[in-house]
């Protein structure tokens, strides 16, 4: 399988406010940027479709270190948080839990790939991560926006 290092970061103009999200991809000699970004979301979401956009690049399964500053995604996937959101059928105290749209569709596609997650300090001179921050940011900025249907009616 092929090694594929992904950088990930989201960022939020308020929270909720307007959102954006980076990804930067390694493989060999080769980098791809994705970026994208919604008019009103949160930041924990945009942390989440960093992650997804960037997976679903790979065009075939894929060995990825997915590095990320957000400790919400981090500690999620690596303590494995999500099992037991699934396990009850995404509800915690009778409510439903926040980004389960964008949690099953992670699992998903990190079902195709196997992944290690690392986690990063914010802003610590990381030169991916500071890359993917700056991107986030400029995709707020951007104009017409589409809505985060998964946040806007949920």
């Amino acid at each position: 399988m092929k090694t594929v290092v992904i950088h990930t970061d989201g960022a939020c103009s308020g929270n909720p406010g307007p959102g954006g999200y980076a990804a930067v991809l390694k493989y060999a000699t080769n980098c791809k940027e994705v970026v994208g970004g919604f008019r009103l979301t949160t930041n924990n979401r945009m942390e989440l479709f960093a992650a997804i956009a960037a997976l679903k690049v790979l065009k075939e399964p894929c060995t990825v270190s997915l590095v990320t500053d957000s400790q919400y995604l981090y500690n999620s996937m690596v303590k494995r948080w999500v099992d037991n959101w699934q396990q009850k059928n995404w509800q915690r105290g009778g409510r439903k839990i926040p980004n389960s749209d964008l949690w099953q569709e992670l699992l998903q596609l990190s079902a195709k790939h196997s992944i290690t997650w690392e986690w990063v300090r914010g802003h610590s001179e990381n030169a991916e991560n500071e890359r993917c921050d700056r991107l986030a940011r400029e995709a707020i900025k951007q104009g017409n926006l589409p809505a985060d249907t998964g946040y806007e009616t949920p």
